[in-house]
This record gives structure tokens, sequence and C-alpha cells, in this order.
């Protein structure tokens, strides 16, 4: 009988640490499954912080070439505008001279 008891109570210490080390397992397993979403979380941050950052400089970049090319028509429509004139003045001092 003592020895029933002794292995009863030897085998439920035993069941005892074995759980433990079962339970620490799982809250590590869990740990590590954590730490890995938080780096997944900061990568993801991260990646759009970059995205943010890149949207705003092509923005630029576009807005740039959106004035220059602004600039270029207004440009062209200017010297147009000019030989318009020109061409306007050309043709009545040509009036002029015919008339003399």
């Amino acid at each position: 009988m003592k020895h029933i008891l002794f292995l009863l109570l030897a085998s439920a210490t035993f069941l005892t640490v074995s759980c433990n080390k079962q339970k620490q397992a799982i809250d590590a397993q869990n740990d590590a499954a954590k730490t890995a979403i938080d780096h997944e979380k900061d990568a993801v941050a991260a990646d759009a912080k970059e995205a943010k950052a890149q949207t705003v400089i092509d923005a630029k970049v576009e807005k740039a070439n959106i004035e220059a090319i602004e600039a270029s028509a207004q440009a062209q429509l200017d010297a147009e505008k000019k030989k318009s004139d020109a061409e306007a003045e050309a043709a009545k001092a040509k009036v002029d001279a015919e008339k003399k």
C-alpha cells in the first residue's frame, strides 16, 4: 500500500511537472508568434511610410511636369499671338504702301 501511494504521488508529481512544461512551451510558442506578428506589423508600417513618401515625391514631379507643359504651351501661344500681330502689321503696311 505504501508503494502504491508513493507511485501515485510520484505519478502526480511527474504529471504536474510535465503539464507545467507543456504550458511553458505553449506560452513560449505564443510569445514567439506575437513577436513575429509585431515584426510584420512594423514592416507593414515601414512599407506604408515609404510608399507615402514616394507618393509625395511622385506628386511633386507630376506637378512640375504639368507646370512645365503649361509654361511651354503659354510660350507657344504667346509666340503665335506675336506672329499674328506682326502679320497684321505687315498687311496694314502693305495696304498703306499700295495707297501711295
